[in-house]
């Protein structure tokens, strides 16, 4: 192949335009878990033949977040106890690592970028915007890794991204008030900015607790998932 041969990489298909919003939803949970996607519903939707309908779907059941059952169709996947026990474990592991890589570098540069990360989630919280609460909630997670100044642990955290977001909608529809939400990231900078690496530490494993026992009740980081029942996921619809 010759370099003129290489086309344009600027224009996104319609294929790809239709992944996009349709992962977005997903993310959001607009689209629920465990919900039937219609092609004719769809295509009518998108204003677009079923051709590149079932492209986009393909790369969302290539991506994990679309499951294909014989006879029946194509849904939303569903996250079992298990797999919300996986995201927050690999989770906790790579936001460990991070703060004790910022609690030995440039803290001050980190504790700023998390302080408009909390400042933006404090916005939210008093607009009454759930769904900007958990947006800002996965900022601040994102800011924590990125200013570990790794690129691996960003990476890694990037591949969990859909996933936590599908969490992060999910415990908006729990019991835990938004304040608390604010407080628990409030006193984790907290400690970050006194320089205590342990309570950093002890408060990020207990944040990552709460999220999972809410989400999965009786899974716990420490204990490991609970049984598996089967047919019976975690109702993160609500």
């Amino acid at each position: 192949m010759a370099l003129s041969d290489i086309e344009p990489v600027n224009r996104e298909s319609t294929a790809a335009i239709i992944a996009r919003q349709l992962r977005d939803a997903i993310m959001t949970g607009a689209l629920q878990p465990g919900t039937q996607l219609g092609e004719a519903e769809l295509a009518a939707r998108f204003q677009v033949s079923r051709g590149p309908l079932r492209e986009a779907m393909q790369r969302l059941v290539s991506e994990g977040l679309l499951r294909s059952e014989r006879h029946r169709g194509l849904f939303v996947i569903d996250l079992e106890p298990g797999d919300v026990y996986d995201i927050y474990a690999a989770r906790a592991a790579i936001e460990r690592a991070a703060v004790m890589r910022i609690m030995r570098g440039d803290r001050d540069r980190a504790i700023a970028e998390l302080d408009d990360a909390l400042a933006a989630m404090v916005d939210a919280v008093n607009d009454a915007d759930p769904n900007a609460v958990s947006e800002t909630d996965l900022r601040f997670h994102e800011a924590l890794v990125r200013a570990s100044g790794s690129r691996r642990l960003v990476r890694m955290a990037r591949t969990l991204l859909i996933e936590t977001r599908m969490c992060l909608a999910a415990l908006q529809r729990t019991d835990q008030p938004a304040e608390d939400r604010v407080d628990e990231h409030t006193n984790l900078l907290a400690a970050m900015r006194g320089g205590d690496e342990a309570r950093v530490l002890e408060l990020l494993d207990a944040h990552m607790e709460d999220a999972l026992t809410r989400l999965a009740p009786g899974t716990s980081l420490h204990s490991g998932p609970a049984p598996t029942v089967p047919d019976d996921g975690v109702d993160i619809a609500g």
